[in-house]
Parts: structure tokens; C-alpha cells; sequence
């Protein structure tokens, strides 16, 4: 019989790319520099001639790329400044272009851009990927969708958005065979018919006391079968838990989004969606944070008596 460790270690496997592999647990969260903007002969950002290397995936131990989660403008700040959400919409389109010669465009939902993926395995691999470097992503089919919003400075969350996707893409492009890009769509398949993927709710909560609710009952159960503390941080859509270190929420976080639970990491902060749509009681990432935490404990132990 296969075991968890095992079921794990090939699902991880699969998703990596292949420097990655036999070396993801090996991997340390040390940032690069942050690559400076160069310009054309138009004065305009030269968004295809910045990178020349990338660090490693969040995915794959290596350091998020934001230090806290970039989510889209909300409906009330793009309505009181739209000429300059339309500017930002743009600039990050045209960055996605240069960068990942991907389609992209503005969405016709606001505080967010669109990008054509090549396939709808590219924009699952994506969505995990880049939200795992703690920026906000959702996708319909193989159209990915990434954050925007008025406030968005070009030196600073306009160029995070334009990297992660450049990034990512040259991961998934540059780095995982067809071979592998197939063996993906097959396991994103068969994730899917056991529990589809449970990822936050970005649209605000028509009834604001009953998504509290389900947070608390959520880091209630959490903490009753883990011992896992709820953390003080709030981000929307999101329930953060202290881990201790950040080792151990590498690990948890890589192990949930095995699962079919996407995650992503603040520092030693593990953050699980909240969505009452997909997870009404919540059980089904109170349940997997429960066996990610039984199953890394297991680990621990045995790696101590080895």
C-alpha cells in the first residue's frame, strides 16, 4: 500500500519543475536582489529586458515574493480614482506582453487583469504558483486573472505583479517539459474528483457576521486538533495560523496545495482560505490542516530517532 509520504512526495514531484525534484526540501527562503526598471527610447519601462535570472518558487521553499498578501483595488477606491486604475490596468498588460509574450487585458470584473494562458493546466499551475508568492490569483478555464488597483505604484506593486507572472511563467515554460505539463493536468484532474480546489473567496461577504463565524469555527477546530493559534494578521478571504517557524510553514504550506488547499506563507504565518461557498462548514481545510500537522509531527518524531 502507497503511503501518505509517499502519495505526498510524488504529487510534489509532479508539480515541481525538474531542478526542483529531488532537492525541494533542501531549498532555503533567500531573496535575490530585486532586478532595477529599465527604460526604451520612449521613456517606457522595457519590461522584456529586466530579468535575466529568477530566485527559486516560493512553491519550492524558496522566498515569496511579496513579504504580505497584493490584492486588487476595491470597488470604492477604482470608482474614486478610475483614469488612474485604467493606467495601471494598462502598464501591467503591457508588462505581461513583454515579459511572457501571453495575451493580457484588462478584466471586465475591476481590480483585475487578465492572461491568456496556453492551457487550462497552465492556469491551475499558475494560480498555486503565484499566490504562493503572496499574490492574489483566480482563473476561469486558461484565463488567469492578477490583481490591479489605483494605488499601484509602477516601482513598486505594478512591477511585483509583472514579475511574479514573468516568473512563474518562465518556470512552467523554461522548466517543466510537455511530458510533465501533462502528468499535471492529470493530477490537477484527479485532485479535482476528490474535492475541488478550495481557494478564498475574493468577493466581499454579503453577510459579513456569518463569514466570521465560519473563520472562528475554522481556527476553533484548528487549534482544538493542532494546537495551532489563530494569528492576529487579517487579510480578506484568508485565516491566518502561527506555526512557530519557517521551516515548518514551508513545509505545511507545499503539503496543503498537494492537497487541493491552495496556501501561501507570511513569514511563520500559514494562511488557509475561508470560502463559504466551496467549504460551507469549513471542514474541508480544517480537516487538511489537521493532517498536514499529524503527518509533519510524524516526520519530526521519526527524523529525531533515525
Amino acid at each position: 500500500m502507497t503511503s501518505v509520504d509517499e502519495v505526498l512526495d510524488s504529487r510534489l514531484k509532479t508539480l515541481l519543475p525538474t531542478e526542483y525534484q529531488e532537492t525541494y526540501e533542501q531549498i532555503e527562503p533567500k531573496p535575490m536582489r530585486s532586478a532595477g526598471l529599465k527604460y526604451d527610447a520612449d521613456g517606457q519601462v522595457a519590461w522584456d529586458q529586466i530579468w535575466g535570472s529568477f530566485c527559486d518558487l516560493a512553491m519550492a521553499g524558496g522566498p515569496p515574493h511579496k513579504g504580505r498578501l497584493l490584492e486588487p483595488g476595491t470597488q470604492a477606491d477604482i470608482d474614486a480614482a478610475f483614469d488612474r486604475y485604467d493606467e495601471v490596468a494598462d502598464e501591467i498588460c503591457r508588462g505581461i506582453k513583454l515579459a511572457t509574450g501571453l495575451r493580457s487585458y484588462a478584466s471586465p470584473t475591476v481590480g483585475w487583469v487578465c492572461v491568456t494562458c496556453l492551457s487550462d493546466a497552465m492556469a491551475e499551475w499558475l494560480v498555486r504558483a503565484i499566490v504562493m508568492e503572496n499574490v492574489a490569483a483566480r482563473r476561469r478555464g486558461a484565463i488567469l486573472e492578477l490583481p490591479a488597483s489605483p494605488h499601484f505604484r509602477l516601482e513598486k506593486e505594478i512591477k511585483n505583479v509583472i514579475t511574479v507572472i514573468a516568473k512563474t511563467s518562465h518556470y512552467w515554460l523554461g522548466h517543466t517539459p510537455a511530458e510533465q505539463q501533462r502528468a499535471i493536468a492529470e493530477l490537477f484532474a484527479a485532485m479535482a474528483h476528490e474535492a475541488p480546489l478550495i481557494e478564498p473567496d475574493f468577493s466581499p461577504p454579503k453577510h459579513p457576521a456569518k463569514h466570521r463565524e465560519l473563520a472562528a469555527s475554522i481556527a476553533d477546530r484548528i487549534r482544538r486538533d493542532t494546537g495551532l493559534e489563530p494569528s492576529t494578521r487579517e487579510s480578506a478571504g484568508w485565516l491566518g495560523l502561527e506555526c512557530g517557524d519557517i521551516r515548518a510553514a514551508v513545509w505545511m504550506m507545499r503539503a496543503l496545495v498537494a492537497g487541493n488547499v491552495l496556501s501561501r506563507r507570511e513569514e511563520t504565518t500559514l494562511f488557509v482560505p475561508i470560502n463559504a461557498k466551496s467549504d460551507p462548514r469549513g471542514t474541508i481545510v480544517s480537516d487538511a490542516v489537521s493532517r498536514v500537522h499529524r503527518f509533519a509531527t510524524q516526520r519530526r518524531l521519526s527524523a529525531r530517532t533515525a
